[in-house]
């Protein structure tokens, strides 16, 4: 289920940077920046600013992590993407809002100072 997430985000992350930059007055926002750089063994980074100041980067490589055999007989190796990012934009009320992510084998984890806490953590 873990391994899934990642798989996960990546799209959703794809998905929402390759949609049409728009402003909430339907006004086109310009793309001011963008890289994007794929390696052959499957590692990758990209980013992208807006004139709004939306602010998005995601990088990524291949990790081979053992996982249980569904019919319960021990491991294999499976090839997983394990990615982490942020991304950064203003809220509709003027407050900067920031998320440093990761996605691996420990699920989908993101931090940002506008997000709740779990008792007992020290994020």
């Amino acid at each position: 289920m873990k391994l899934c997430t990642s798989v996960f985000v990546f799209l959703f992350v794809a998905a929402v940077s390759s949609a049409p930059q728009q402003s909430s007055g339907n006004t086109p926002v310009p793309i001011i920046s963008e890289t994007s750089n794929l390696q052959p063994d499957g590692s990758f980074s990209f980013s992208f600013e807006t004139g709004d100041g939306t602010k998005v980067q995601d990088e990524g490589e291949i990790k081979t992590l053992p996982v249980s055999k569904p019919n319960g007989t021990g491991t294999e190796q499976v090839a997983v993407s394990v990615q982490r990012g942020s991304y950064s934009y203003k809220a509709p009320d003027g407050t900067p809002i920031s998320v440093q992510w990761t996605a691996d084998e420990n699920g989908f984890q993101a931090q940002g100072d506008h997000l709740p806490v779990a008792p007992g953590t020290n994020h």
